[in-house]
């Protein structure tokens, strides 16, 4: 599922991040997230699309990096 502006998400390492933009890379044009740390808002991170629906291996088991979760 594609990231979507405004949504939550939590890391498989447990930080909860907000998707602030989609955007292109200027050269490639690769699908980059653009997503904030909601506990501290200075760090604004960008990953690629293709890293960001990715699954880790955590504890032996296929998790996703980043899932969706609902607002409080």
């Amino acid at each position: 599922m594609p990231a979507e502006k405004g949504s939550l998400y939590r890391h498989y390492k447990g930080n909860i991040y907000e998707v602030i933009a989609v955007a292109k890379h200027s050269e490639t044009l690769e699908e980059l997230i653009i997503y904030k740390d909601t506990s501290d808002e200075s760090k604004v991170w960008a990953r690629p699309a293709s890293m960001w629906e990715e699954t880790v291996i955590l504890d032996g088991k296929h998790v996703r990096r980043f899932e969706r979760i609902q607002r409080n």
